[in-house]
């Protein structure tokens, strides 16, 4: 039999009856025979609610009393659920991240992992427990409660997966899988079956939503196969068909390269750009421009610098559009230091990419790309490649359109032969 970690979001456990249904697919689980981990959030709007309360306390929470009082949501979630696996006839035992021993460095609300002592986990399995963790937290050397920053769950439970070598970690959220891209947009959109942990990463880094960032890259480097799942369905489906339900993001490509050249579209709204006008071309500029963004803790995405025959170049770059105020301010306080002629920004453009491992042995799927826009009379603004993805950056309102077309030129409503 198997050992698998189960990870359900929070609006999986949003009211005691979703918690009561998380029991039941997870004692159908055990039934079977497989050792079970569950790794709940905090109830859906419960981490927003603490926060809320702290800024009411206190307009800049401390650091290491807001991980206190956010880490708190988690703890009344596993209790419930261990509550209701008992229920249900299962034996269960919650546990915090304290408790197992999720060791953490001592950076507040953005901790990361750095080792788990499983003992007690696998004690339970022995035992026929079924081991119920608080996600979202740990504790540092020092013994302070820590969080792993938003939605760190699905970092939990990657790390106890890989700690524990798991077959599998299954993610339950509130989606059947990943698409190929969101059907809000594209109703045709297809629910991928399998996807590789580096498309994977674009898509979320990108802009898909599904999983975390960090648990993407958590499952990566630990070859730990994640399955995305929806906790809305029948949680008495049978093991053997869920088992084969959702998307499987795996390390193994297989025959990928001989399958899809594009396997989905992501984008993003909350993108922001800055052009610094007519700074001279000398070594050091790009610095000079970017390294008061970075210590400012400000993350620059799309580059792109043009210049012309007299020495001179316009230096563009792409930021969150939570950090376009602020990043301006800093471009116009170096505006005199490295000579530009004038910094100008627009906060009204979004990031659109297409991503497949495919294309790694296919030519002409940039210029397909740039067609297919230029023919509805998008104007890309930049750029930015990888081996399996290119963005560019457009204007705001073509974003729904851009999606669209692009969904369609490669045929991604069409499964693969």
């Amino acid at each position: 039999m198997a050992l698998i970690v189960q990870k359900f979001g929070g609006t999986s456990v949003g009211s005691t009856e979703r918690i009561r249904n998380v029991a039941r697919r997870v004692a159908k689980w055990k039934a079977e025979g497989h050792d079970v981990v569950v790794v709940p959030s905090a109830m859906s709007g419960e981490t927003n609610r603490l926060i809320a309360l702290a800024k009411e306390i206190q307009e800049h929470p401390d650091q290491r009393e807001l991980d206190v009082v956010a880490s708190t949501g988690e703890q009344v979630t596993i209790g419930l659920l261990a509550m209701a696996l008992i229920e249900c006839g299962v034996k269960a035992k919650s546990y915090t991240g304290a408790q197992v021993r999720v060791v953490t460095d001592s950076a507040f609300t953005k901790a990361r992992i750095q080792s788990i002592d499983e003992a007690k986990l696998r004690a339970d399995f022995a035992n026929g427990i079924v081991p119920v963790v608080a996600g979202f937290q740990g504790v540092d050397a020092n013994g302070n409660i820590t969080t792993l920053g938003r939605g760190g769950s699905d970092t939990s439970a990657v790390a106890l997966a890989a700690a524990l070598k798991a077959d599998e970690c299954q993610i339950y959220t509130d989606v059947d899988g990943v698409y190929t891209t969101d059907p809000r947009i594209v109703p045709e959109a297809r629910r991928l079956t399998k996807i590789t942990f580096e498309e994977m990463l674009e898509m979320a880094s990108l802009g898909s939503k599904v999983l975390q960032i960090r648990s993407v890259e958590f499952a990566g480097k630990y070859k730990v196969p994640l399955r995305v799942l929806s906790s809305l369905t029948d949680p008495m489906i049978p093991v053997k068909e869920e088992a084969q339900s959702g998307t499987l993001i795996t390390y193994e490509e297989e025959d990928k390269m001989e399958q899809a050249i594009i396997s989905g579209i992501a984008f993003s709204r909350d993108e922001a750009k800055i052009t610094v006008m007519g700074v001279p071309d000398r070594p050091g500029i790009a610095y000079a421009i970017l390294g008061p963004i970075a210590d400012a803790n400000i993350d620059v995405d799309v580059i792109i610098q043009n210049a012309s025959a007299d020495g001179i170049t316009d230096f563009s770059f792409t930021v969150h559009r939570n950090d376009y105020a602020k990043s301006m301010e800093i471009a116009k306080k170096v505006q005199a230091h490295i000579g530009a002629k004038d910094i100008v920004g627009d906060n009204k453009v979004c990031k659109v990419s297409i991503v497949g491992v495919g294309m790694r042995s296919h030519v002409g799927i940039a210029s397909q790309m740039f067609r297919t826009l230029a023919e509805e009379g998008i104007n890309i603004q930049m750029i930015s490649t990888s081996e399996i993805k290119i963005s560019v950056v457009v204007d705001e309102k073509y974003m729904e359109l851009a999606v669209r077309v692009l969904h369609k030129a490669f045929n991604l409503e069409m499964e693969p032969f």
